[in-house]
């Protein structure tokens, strides 16, 4: 009986230069590991059921990081309290498991308020941030004894006329911005501390007796690799909650570190890989509970420390799976991969050099590529330059660490945005929010009588 060899798929020959010494800046392996499943499910399948392109959220991933940041400050100071950052990604879904872990909710619009609201979050566990909070927003607020964290004059002053009309009491907090030792400073957000004009906002709360001073609030920038920087933050922050005590027998009930710890994302211009760089919980969790407990604060009486974390809690719990559409070759003679995953839907391909794979075996052999997008523009790059595989038409791809900011700064743009689906603990998928049809823009537009 004749054995009949299957036919071997031909891959074409490549010529890589090689430079003397280590030919790659880490290391020299350039094999890429696949990702051929998320929490036991294939790529493939979730991909034929729910479609392509397809957001993939782990609830596992989500429930296990926000446990060890929770344990990273509480075995560090008496008094911690998560508020989930809905700005970061406020699918009612992904804000309810949060709020079923423990975290209250911090908001920065009057539509993640309502939001907040209709997700069954008390007003007294709603902290409302942001430079834009209109009458309507700031009524609302002081009715549910929600913590008004003012941003400028002109809010406390409309916050204080409000006082005279509202039998309520205004709980309010300050945001502080400062010279921490990181560049570019913010100050933009809040009342800046080295010039006085924190101090200032303090003492005209203080003296008005219809509001009533609750905390202190900072957030120093984003993606902060610094965790020394959240410590200068917090002695800050302690030093005025200190004067305010002296001067008016006054005590704060909380200090809001707010957020800006960094995922494990690689920023781009980065030398080394972030999974490398990025400082942990437990990192920044020491600069910042050190400040505090080695501050004046009487520690008889010290505050509840508040963390707005967001991006580094969901970042690795956020998947986009994604389609090979075409490859071609550049005018330089590089490959590019054409993929239907556009910058409108993974918003933070401006900044990150995103960690894509392939999701089935491929060949060993990489190349240098640019990953496109489908969009019609020609900044529709997903990866300028990665060392990546041959991947044929109707291959899959995941990309990983996408769970901050991509579900609520995409936009609908020449294609329709997809399904999300969150993955539950018991390896159930449950679709979050659904595709977008022509339909859904037909039921907001509206043509004149006399364009039809």
């Amino acid at each position: 009986m004749t054995n009949i060899m299957k036919k071997q798929k031909y891959e074409r020959p490549i010529i890589n230069r090689i430079n003397a010494g280590v030919s790659n800046k880490f290391g020299t392996q350039t094999k890429i590991n696949i990702i051929s499943e998320i929490d036991g499910l294939a790529v493939k399948d979730l991909l034929k059921d729910y479609d392509s392109p397809l957001y993939v959220i782990s609830e596992r991933e989500i429930r296990e990081t926000y446990n060890k940041a929770k344990q990273a400050f509480s075995t560090r100071y008496p008094k911690v309290q998560f508020a989930w950052s809905y700005k970061t990604n406020y699918l009612d879904a992904v804000c309810r498991l949060y709020h079923k872990l423990g975290s209250w909710a911090e908001v920065v619009s009057g539509f993640e308020y309502d939001k907040a609201i209709d997700n069954g979050v008390p007003g007294s566990n709603i902290i409302f941030n942001g430079p834009d909070k209109s009458e309507e927003d700031l009524t609302k607020a002081i009715k549910n004894g929600s913590l008004i964290h003012v941003d400028h004059f002109d809010e406390l002053y409309l916050i204080m006329k409000l006082a005279d009309k509202i039998e309520e009491t205004p709980k309010l907090a300050i945001r502080v911005n400062m010279d921490t030792g990181i560049y570019p400073q913010w100050d933009r957000f809040g009342f800046n501390y080295e010039n006085g004009e924190a101090w200032n906002a303090l003492n005209r709360i203080m003296l008005n007796e219809k509001v009533d001073l609750v905390g202190l609030h900072t957030h120093i920038g984003t993606y902060i690799m610094t965790p020394n920087a959240y410590g200068v933050a917090a002695y800050k922050l302690a030093e005025l909650a200190v004067r305010v005590d002296k001067k008016y027998g006054h005590k704060v009930k909380y200090i809001d570190m707010g957020g800006g710890f960094a995922s494990k994302n690689t920023l781009k211009g980065a030398y080394l890989p972030g999974t490398d760089t990025c400082p942990s919980f437990d990192d920044y969790a020491e600069a910042i509970t050190n400040a505090l407990i080695n501050s004046e604060i009487d520690p008889d009486n010290l505050p509840t420390l508040f963390l707005e974390t967001g991006r580094a809690l969901i970042d690795d719990a956020g998947y986009l799976l994604g389609t090979v559409l075409a490859n071609k070759r550049l005018a330089d003679g590089r490959r590019s991969t054409i993929i239907d995953i556009g910058i409108n839907m993974l918003f933070t391909s401006f900044w990150y050099e995103h960690n894509i794979v392939p999701a089935q075996e491929t060949t060993h052999h990489t190349e240098d590529t640019t990953i496109y997008g489908p969009l019609c523009m020609n900044i529709d790059v997903i990866r300028a330059a990665i060392q990546f595989p041959l991947l044929n038409k109707k291959d899959h791809v995941v990309i990983s660490r996408i769970g901050a900011y991509n579900m609520t700064q995409w936009l609908q743009f020449i294609t329709l945005r997809p399904n999300v689906v969150i993955i539950d603990m018991d390896k159930n998928v449950h679709i979050i929010r659904e595709n977008e049809t022509k339909k859904n823009f037909d039921q907001l537009e509206k043509v004149p009588e006399y364009l039809k």
